[in-house]
């Protein structure tokens, strides 16, 4: 009986029906069936037939048992978010991402993971289709465009499917994902009251899911969480220097540049061997950016050891990442980003490290 109350909720909301609605239909009240879709009880066993009936499912299918349905569920999510990494940074596949999940949710209407999956292609797809723009305010700093961002449908459908969802996904990664992409897209549209109430909602850094999984353990297992842990707060600190650099335009293009230098000892010094695993399509990020400001400081020689840094680090990844490197630099929204992209480019140097990319 642990899945009847999440089964109960799902086809509730497959079928367009509210808590109050259904209590009517089976002589309950709404907090009774709100009890039951949160599992802090279970309906009594003479109205299981009835909720069966009412949904026209078999009492299996009402208990979970339908193991064929959730595979499905699970294999089309899994699809589903596999196309969404395909389009990571470029639009590959998109609108057959985004078909896929619509047509999923016709399936399976209301199920929460399938939204999930098409609130996050429709996420990705803003940023492959458009991008994110920054602008300077009036004390000049960095700033996204509100404005532009505003006009992305796709961003627009994603938060309301988000917000929809968090009126019932329990805690859990799921929730978690749905937390932080929404609150991304929040900040992009300027919606920094609702991000803050997201915020503020949310755990203190001791509470999150790296450091709870150090009290789980003692001894040698301990030691491995904390490293864990560790590494985490370094990914997220190098992360918050890379958005502090995009930022802040006071900062002259030199400093920036060794501030993502910065950003990236910081991983050396917790992994001495280098060996990153999942960071080095970050690392090699990094370096691209650290070479549009080592550019921009008029050090040239060492904007081009910054990109055979970053073309290094990249084939750690895949040779796809790596044969896209030249098109994607510098990866992250810039000033002047045209300008400096057709010097960078007339230099004889980088057709040079194209063709280093494209072996």
């Amino acid at each position: 009986m642990i899945n009847l109350g999440e089964k109960i909720k799902e086809l509730r909301l497959r079928d367009g029906r509210t808590q109050d609605t259904l209590a009517s239909e089976l002589g309950v009240t709404a907090q009774a069936v709100s009890r039951w879709e949160k599992g802090i009880c279970f309906p009594d066993m003479e109205i299981v037939p009835s909720i069966a009936n009412y949904f026209g499912v078999s009492i299996d299918e009402l208990f979970g048992y339908d193991n064929e349905r959730t595979k499905k569920v699970d294999a089309l999510a899994k699809q589903i978010n596999d196309m969404i990494w395909q389009n990571n940074g470029k639009d590959v596949n998109m609108d057959e991402c985004i078909a896929l999940a619509r047509e999923s949710l016709i399936e399976f209407p209301g199920n929460e993971k399938l939204t999930l999956a098409l609130a996050s292609s429709l996420y990705n797809a803003g940023y492959v289709r458009y991008g994110e723009f920054h602008i300077v305010d009036a004390e000049g700093f960095g700033v996204y465009d509100i404005e532009k961002h505003k006009t992305y449908s796709e961003w627009q459908e994603a938060i309301k499917l988000y917000e929809k969802l968090l009126l019932s996904l329990p805690d859990g990664n799921m929730r978690q994902k749905a937390i932080n992409e929404l609150s991304q897209l929040y900040k992009n549209t300027g919606a920094h009251e609702k991000a803050l109430t997201l915020a503020d909602s949310a755990p203190d850094i001791t509470g999150s899911k790296p450091f709870l999984r150090i009290k789980a353990f003692d001894g040698k297992d301990a030691i491995v969480a904390q490293r864990e842990a560790l590494l985490a707060t370094i990914n997220q600190s190098a992360e918050l220097i890379v958005h502090i650099v995009l930022s802040d335009t006071t900062l002259k293009p030199d400093a920036a540049a060794a501030m993502l230098q910065n950003a990236e000892e910081l991983f050396a010094l917790i992994i001495p061997d280098h060996r990153y695993g999942n960071n080095f399509g970050f690392l090699a990020c990094i370096q691209m950016l650290r070479s549009y400001y080592l550019w921009l400081a008029d050090k040239k020689d060492d904007a081009f050891t910054a990109l055979d840094v970053a073309l290094n680090y990249a084939k750690e990844i895949n040779d796809s990442f790596v044969k896209e490197l030249p098109e994607l630099w510098p990866w992250w929204d810039v000033p002047e980003i045209d300008k400096i992209k057709a010097e960078i480019q007339s230099d004889s140097r980088w057709k040079k490290w194209v063709k280093s990319a494209e072996k």
